[in-house]
């Protein structure tokens, strides 16, 4: 009886260890689904956090998140829409070069290829929006690339939709943005003494 109970015990002890270290040796799941590629897709290479400035404003209300699609052409949301009236300067997120400006399916579109982002690189859109630079220009964190349009939006509140992608995939642009920048609270003033 009690040479059972021994045998019970140990082969406890070993599946124990077994899902122990079954568990330490997987890669960890996405924090959030978002962050899952969609299925039938390779999973996409990191995204440096290379952003220096918010699309528009300096923290601006995310109305709808990235939501990728279960599927390489099903249904999702293929970037954010950040909060932003008719008329609002949008400015690039980082450093890069100017790869579209102009019109797509009625609607104003801004690419911008961004600087030392591997091959392909990284390319972030902006829409709807009023091109205020051209194709092949340079554009620094922060400049000023387009405004926003009052028409042409999928948004029920006016809004911009800002999008990334490293050549066909679809990656969540909230990643761009270093922790500093996307949860930077209010300015608050300090005692001096």
């Amino acid at each position: 009886m009690r040479a059972n109970r021994c045998v019970r015990v140990c082969a406890r002890l070993i599946l124990l260890v077994i899902v122990t270290a079954t568990a330490l040796l997987a890669p960890p799941p996405p924090l959030f689904a978002a962050d899952a590629p969609p299925a039938g897709t390779d999973p996409p290479a990191t995204v440096p956090a290379i952003g220096r400035a918010w699309p528009v404003g300096s923290r601006p209300r995310v109305l709808r998140g990235w939501e990728p699609p279960a599927t390489v052409y099903g249904p999702g949301h293929r970037g954010v829409d950040l909060a932003a009236p008719a008329g609002t300067p949008v400015r690039a997120v980082a450093q890069g070069r100017v790869a579209f400006a102009g019109r797509v399916a009625g609607r104003g579109v801004v690419s911008v290829d961004l600087t030392a982002t591997g091959d392909p690189p990284l390319r972030t859109t902006y829409e709807p929006v009023t091109a205020t630079v051209e194709e092949g220009e340079e554009v620094e964190p922060g400049e000023v690339i387009a405004t926003v349009d009052a028409t042409g939006s999928h948004c029920t509140a006016p809004c911009v939709h800002w999008g990334l992608r490293r050549g066909d995939s679809y990656l969540n642009p909230l990643s761009l943005l270093p922790p500093w920048l996307l949860h930077r609270g209010p300015s608050r003033l300090l005692p001096l003494a």
